[in-house]
C-alpha cells in the first residue's frame, strides 16, 4: 500500500470503497486477538502498554516474536486504515459534486454511502486499540475517555441514522426502490453500519469501573444492536425473495456474506454488555452458556459462509473480479467475512472451548484450533493487498461496478 491513490475518480468512484478502510481495521483486531488473548493482563479485561512490555521482558524468544508481529501488524494495518478512510472522505466529497450523484441518491444504491459510517466507526475502534498498545499510563486515564469516546460513537450513530432516515424517507413516501434489482444482501449495509456503532458503545461496558457509564452504555449499544438487527431481517427477507425470482447480482455477490462480520460484531457487543452486567448488576453466565451462545454464532457463519461461496462459485467471482480484468468496488465485502471468522474463533477457542475446560490453553489442540483463526487471517491479508493493487495500483485505472 505503498503507491500513489488516484485522485478525482468522479462518477468512477463508489463509496463502497470505504469497505477497504473497514476491512483494514477490521486486520488491526486480528492483530490485537494475539495480545488480548496471549499476554497476561491481569486485573484488566483489556491487555495493555504496562502488560505488553512486562510480558516481553519475561517471555521467550517466540513470545517476543509473537509480541512484534502483533505490533508490526497493528501499524501498518492502522496506517492503511486510515489512509483509506481520509482518501475515502476526499473522494466521496468530489463525488457528491458529480453530475451522477443525484441520480446515485435516488437508487437502490443510496445506502452505500452508510460505508461511511461503519468506516468512521471501526477507525475510532482501530484507534482505541492503538491507544491500548502504544500509550504508557492510559489505563490511569481510561475512565475519562469513556464518555468521550461514546460521544464520538453516538455523534456517528446519529449519522447513521440520518441517513437511513433520508434512504427511508424517500422510498416509502415517494417510492422508487426497486425490487427487482436488490437481488443480493446490499440493503444490509446499514445494518451493519448500526452494529458497528453498537459494539463500539458496548466498550465500557466491559472496561469501566463506573455502574453509570456501564450501564449508560448497555442502554445505548442496545438500541443500536436492535436497531441493526431489524434492519438486517427486513432487508435479508427482501434481498431473498429478489434473488429467488431474479437470481444473485453477480457484482453484488459479496454482500451474501455480510452476515457473517455482522455475527461476530454483535456477539463481541453482547458478551461485553455481559461481561459489564455481570461485574455491576450481579447478572451471572456460566462458561456452559457462553459455549453454547459462541457454538450458535459460529454455526450461522459457516452456515452463510457456505451458502455464500457456493454462490461466488457458480458465478465464477474470482475469475472475474478478483483475477480477471472486471473490477467492482463491492469485491472490498469479501475482507470483512474472513477477518469476522478469525476474531470469531479466537473468542469461540478462548472464551468458548477454554472457558468451558474442553481444551488446555496452549496445548497442541489449541494451536490447531487457533492455526484455523490465522490461516483465515492470512487469507484476508493477501485478498486485501490484492484488491489494493488491482483498484488502485500503478497504471491502473478504476472501474468501479456499482452494486444495487
Amino acid at each position: 500500500m505503498l503507491f500513489k491513490m488516484p485522485n478525482n475518480l468522479g462518477e468512477k468512484y463508489s463509496p463502497l470503497y470505504f469497505l477497504a478502510s473497514v476491512g483494514a481495521g477490521g486486520l488491526v483486531v486480528t492483530f490485537f486477538m494475539y495480545l488480548m488473548f496471549w499476554v497476561p493482563h491481569p486485573g484488566k479485561p483489556v491487555p495493555v502498554f504496562e502488560d505488553i512490555i512486562a510480558f516481553f521482558d519475561k517471555t521467550d524468544t517466540l513470545g517476543q516474536a509473537m509480541i512484534a508481529v502483533a505490533i508490526l501488524g497493528i501499524l501498518f494495518f492502522t496506517f492503511m486504515n486510515i489512509r483509506l478512510l481520509v482518501w475515502n472522505l476526499l473522494q466521496f466529497k468530489e463525488f457528491k459534486k458529480h453530475d451522477s450523484f443525484p441520480s446515485h441518491q435516488t437508487s437502490n444504491a443510496q445506502t452505500q454511502v452508510m460505508a461511511m459510517p461503519l468506516a468512521l466507526a471501526m477507525t475510532v475502534n482501530v484507534g482505541f486499540i492503538v491507544g491500548l498498545v502504544f500509550v504508557p499510563n492510559l489505563w490511569s486515564i481510561v475512565e475519562y475517555l469513556f464518555p468521550l469516546a461514546m460521544i464520538a460513537f453516538v455523534a456517528i450513530g446519529v449519522l447513521t441514522l440520518r441517513m437511513m432516515a433520508g434512504f427511508m424517507g424517500r422510498v416509502l413516501v415517494s417510492g422508487g426502490f426497486s425490487c427487482a434489482a436488490n437481488n443480493s444482501f446490499a440493503q444490509m449495509l446499514p445494518a451493519f453500519a448500526f452494529a458497528m456503532v453498537g459494539v463500539g458503545l458496548s466498550a465500557p461496558a466491559a472496561m469501566s469501573i463506573s455502574p453509570a457509564i456501564v450501564g449508560t452504555a448497555v442502554v445505548l449499544s442496545t438500541f443500536f444492536f436492535i436497531t441493526s438487527a431489524v434492519i438486517a431481517l427486513l432487508a435479508m427477507f427482501l434481498g431473498l425473495r429478489a434473488m429467488m425470482e431474479h437470481g444473485a447480482a453477480a457484482e453484488s455477490a459479496p454482500t451474501l456474506l455480510i452476515v457473517i462480520p455482522m455475527l461476530t460484531v454483535l456477539g463481541i457487543l453482547i458478551m461485553r454488555q455481559d461481561h459489564g452486567l455481570h461485574v455491576h448488576f450481579q447478572s451471572h453466565n456460566s462458561p456452559g452458556d457462553t459455549l453454547l451462545f459462541l457454538s450458535k454464532l459460529l454455526s450461522v457463519q459457516v452456515l452463510f459462509g457456505l451458502f455464500g461461496l457456493l454462490i461466488l462459485k457458480r458465478q465464477d467471482y474470482a475469475a472475474q473480479f478478483l483475477l480477471g480484468t472486471r473490477r467492482s468496488a463491492a469485491s472490498y465485502a469479501l475482507i470483512c467475512p474472513g477477518v469476522a471468522l478469525s476474531v470469531m474463533l479466537h473468542f469461540f477457542i478462548n472464551k468458548g472451548l477454554v472457558g468451558a475446560l474442553l481444551v488446555d490453553k496452549f496445548s497442541i489442540v489449541y494451536w490447531a484450533f487457533t492455526a484455523v483463526a490465522l490461516l483465515f487471517q492470512i487469507a484476508m491479508i493477501r485478498l486485501i493487498l490484492r484488491l489494493n493493487a488491482l483498484h488502485f495500483g500503478p497504471d491502473k485505472s478504476t472501474h468501479a461496478v456499482p452494486a444495487e
